[in-house]
């Protein structure tokens, strides 16, 4: 086949932002699918508003890679052949992006995600609760090693029942007597998943996930992600 589908690409107008999450729902659900966000028009803003412009945007996706840009100007290499639907190399070109802090399961700062001209820029600690205009929430679970026959049925279960509110998953997994981490994704009702590579000497074996949609139960999500685990 000569098309494939490589990444989500979503150009962000910080100086409009605000103004089109309070008009339309798209313009939230470009975020929340991107696997990269072009940052746009960066010079147009305040340092305070930019924080705040880049805060939302992590509040509805915290996963994606943020360029800080003006005129667009970023680096072809940066857009183009992701790979990010293709689980070999789901991790490759991010590979932290799971490292969520554990402030709360509704938001994460990844504060090494970015690549920006200027390094001393801040981050803007807010949390989607405080961010209004933004309907879509992003849920971080972390645990130790699944069992394996607990864990399937589990995420075949919540994507079957949750899966219209679910806009995306990622996670990699430590499966119970398994030597390869398994990285899974999906869209809404549609998953799939497969072992990356085998676990590195000294690496912990821990599983990571990111949901990201709308009326999300993440408490709900969270004691039943832990009710998966291996004993």
């Amino acid at each position: 086949s000569k098309t494939k589908l490589d990444a989500v690409v979503a150009l962000v107008d910080a100086k409009h932002l605000p103004l089109r999450l309070k008009d339309s729902k798209e313009a939230e659900d470009q975020i929340a699918f991107a696997d990269v966000v072009v940052l746009n028009k960066t010079d147009l803003v305040t340092p305070d508003e930019l924080a705040k412009v880049e805060a939302t945007i992590r509040a509805i996706n915290p996963a994606a890679r943020i360029h800080r840009t003006q005129r667009a100007g970023v680096a072809l290499a940066e857009v183009l052949d992701r790979g990010a639907f293709d689980l070999a190399r789901a991790l490759e070109n991010d590979p932290h992006f799971l490292e969520a802090h554990d402030h709360d399961h509704d938001y994460h700062d990844h504060d090494h995600d970015h690549h920006d001209h200027d390094h001393d820029h801040h981050h803007d600690h807010a949390h989607a609760s405080d961010i209004h205009d933004v309907t879509v929430q992003s849920v971080s679970l972390r645990g130790g090693e699944m069992d394996p026959k607990k864990f399937f049925p589990w995420i075949e279960k919540i994507t079957q029942m949750e899966g219209p509110n679910i806009l995306r998953l990622k996670g990699i997994i430590a499966l119970k007597g398994d030597d390869e981490r398994y990285v899974i994704q999906g869209v809404h009702m549609i998953i799939e998943g497969d072992h990356q590579r085998a676990w590195k000497d000294g690496e912990k074996h821990e599983s990571r996930l990111v949901f990201i949609g709308r009326e999300l139960d993440a408490e709900r999500l969270r004691k039943s992600f832990e009710a998966c685990q291996a004993a």
